[in-house]
């Protein structure tokens, strides 16, 4: 058994990995961390969890939680994150992290996009990527993971067979996204107050949404040469999922079944990523590990899209399959 901590775990993120986690034949949650004050019992905190794991939380001390656990899996805000990590990393612990402060491999491109100094910079570029379909060999290996952002995750599974094949050009593409509320984070907010957001959908961060440059980082990874792309996210009045519409221009004539043939083949075996003929709905992937992911060709413009649970693969779902690579346990273990 692997002795687990979270950090942070009061979110909608950690709550779902709890959830994924408490059925995990080889991992033993020890320990829970929060910011809020006193050290209320997790049933109380989220009560989904009611008679499947009986622990307080406490305050995050990192020398205490390192003596307690192997492994840590961090649920904290960017900026908080990177100001604890290495405290971990230098006992010798394996991490991965839920927030963005190790995903850019750039710290001036971080402070452009999160408005803030990074910590940790040397670090940055270190950190391996932890999307397995792409980086599988190097997540098994890591002693520190960046779990991709939800956005993200949908973006670049639809995209990377595209581009690793030069199919498609790299500085036209279009990546318009909705996602459910709780991507927004359990913290209160206007724009997620229920009378807000209910019956309204509403376009958010034009142009300065801050996954921009993780997308455009991976999609440049894939392609071997650098990937423009306009983002644009919208809030829709759901609990979870994220739908993602990607519009591209082929650099060669192909037909559309060519163009679904090619993203089946680049996915092959993979247990989490569906190449699905019928255009795909959020219900679809609602509480599990998969992404699914189909192609149309309008107008010699190519078309994906591609549908995940934010708080599954595009969040718990993905640590977890990331920490079953990194022990050697069958990815799809707890999933």
């Amino acid at each position: 058994m692997i002795r687990v901590g979270i950090l942070g775990a009061t979110g909608y993120a950690a709550r779902e990995l709890m959830k994924i986690l408490v059925r995990h034949p080889e991992a033993d949650i020890r320990v829970l961390t929060s910011r809020q004050d006193g050290n209320p019992h997790v049933a109380t905190v989220h009560p989904q969890l009611t008679g499947l794991l009986d622990i307080h939380l406490e305050n995050l001390d990192a020398d205490v939680v390192a003596s307690q656990v192997e492994f840590i899996f961090s649920c904290l805000p960017h900026g908080v994150s990177a100001a604890v990590i290495p405290k971990f990393l230098q006992v010798g612990k394996r991490v991965i992290d839920f927030g963005a402060d190790y995903r850019l491999d750039n710290a001036d491109v971080y402070q452009q996009w999160y408005g803030e100094k990074h910590v940790d910079p040397e670090r940055l570029g270190d950190a391996v990527y932890g999307l397995p379909e792409l980086y599988r060999d190097t997540i098994k290996d890591a002693q520190l993971v960046a779990n991709p952002g939800c956005y993200p995750t949908s973006a670049i599974l639809a995209l990377s067979p595209l581009l690793r094949a030069d199919t498609i050009k790299t500085d036209t593409i279009i990546v318009d996204s909705k996602s459910g509320v709780s991507g927004a984070g359990r913290t209160a907010k206007l724009m997620t107050h229920f009378p807000e957001c209910n019956e309204s959908v509403v376009a958010y961060n034009v142009g300065y949404h801050r996954h921009t440059p993780e997308i455009e980082q991976v999609l440049s990874d894939a392609a071997g040469k650098q990937v423009k792309v306009i983002f644009t996210p919208h809030l829709v009045p759901m609990d979870r999922g994220i739908l993602t519409t990607s519009y591209s221009d082929l650099q060669q004539n192909m037909s559309e079944e060519q163009l679904l043939q090619q993203v089946r083949e680049f996915y092959g075996e993979e247990s989490f990523v569906r190449v699905v003929d019928h255009l795909p709905a959020t219900k679809d992937t609602t509480h599990t590990n998969f992404c699914d992911v189909t192609v149309r060709l309008v107008r010699n413009r190519v078309i994906t899209v591609s549908c995940l649970d934010n708080l599954g693969k595009g969040a718990a779902g993905a640590a977890v399959q990331n920490f079953n690579l990194m022990h050697g346990f069958p990815e799809a273990t707890a999933l």
